[in-house]
């Protein structure tokens, strides 16, 4: 084994592509970081359960949770709005109410619901009837640029929203390197490359002498973080959301055109644990 770095940073999401927490320390599983996407909307209107891919504004939203998440209970959150507006799961009729009227259509907050839900999972009719300007406009893709390689996506992502009993887009851990961003603002200086664009579960400070997009040489192979094992499963094929304006961080097209043209359409790694345990900020990061 080999020491690449340490734990720089955790994040978890408790609402799916709302702002995340920044956490010391986590406890890791089968679904992830615990608490991590816990909650999600539901668009009414098309019928599916939807993130900032359809509902850009949700990453001017601020989530955190009332109380710690543990042994699989998903506690409430408080929501902040763009301007300081705060609410409250515990009130869903009222959160319902005021998250619909500031995306402009009718939403509903829902906590992680069984995988046998699996109408509730089930993806809707896409918005665009044409399936390859329906991926276009998901992933942000303009001109020429080509759609990333969905080879590797679990089949259940096809036919649902999510894998079933979770919110996640395809896997429960994100792995992101200081190295990759460091070569992703040497490649686009002009950019505010800030890892909150990214929505990583684990940013691990690499050794100095590790550079580039150093992630996509690790797929396939196992990550030791703390008392956990993680195994980076693919690529982290990117969408449109990097893009997106949120608290800090103003809309920026150009940071995706970046990845698509000189890191491959990829950036971090997709991951699962396969020795759940606890990690901290500062533990050693090594690779098998």
């Amino acid at each position: 084994m080999e020491k690449i770095g340490t734990v720089k940073e955790l994040w978890r999401y408790p609402v799916k592509s709302m702002t995340g927490e920044r956490l010391e320390h986590c406890e890791v599983g089968a679904l992830g970081v615990a608490g991590d996407r816990g909650w999600a909307l539901r668009d009414e209107k098309a019928g599916e359960v939807r993130g900032a891919k359809k509902l850009g504004s949700l990453m001017r939203c601020a989530a955190v949770y009332l109380e710690e998440p543990a042994g699989g209970r998903i506690p409430h959150v408080e929501i902040t709005l763009p301007g300081g507006e705060r609410m409250r799961t515990t009130d869903t009729q009222s959160v319902n109410q005021r998250l619909s009227r500031f995306l402009g259509r009718p939403v509903t907050i829902w906590p992680l619901q069984p995988p046998e839900n699996r109408d509730f999972y089930r993806r809707a009719a896409p918005d665009n009837p044409d399936m390859n300007l329906e991926l276009r406009e998901i992933f942000g893709r303009i001109g020429d640029e080509p759609l990333p390689d969905l080879t590797g996506v679990p089949p259940e992502i096809f036919e649902f929203t999510s894998p079933l009993g979770t919110y996640f887009d395809l896997f429960p851990l994100h792995i992101l390197t200081t190295a990759s961003l460091e070569e992703l603002a040497r490649r686009n200086p002009a950019s505010i490359i800030d890892v909150r664009r990214f929505r990583p579960n684990i940013v691990v400070e690499t050794r100095r002498d590790l550079t580039g997009f150093v992630e996509a040489d690790w797929v396939g192979r196992t990550l030791v973080l703390g008392g956990v094992r993680v195994k980076l499963e693919i690529p982290c094929m990117r969408c449109v959301m990097p893009t997106l304006e949120q608290e800090g961080l103003p809309k920026d097209s150009s940071v995706l055109r970046t990845i698509v043209r000189e890191a491959g359409q990829n950036f971090g790694s997709y991951a699962t644990a396969s020795r759940g345990g606890r990690v901290a900020v500062g533990n050693d990061v090594l690779i098998e």
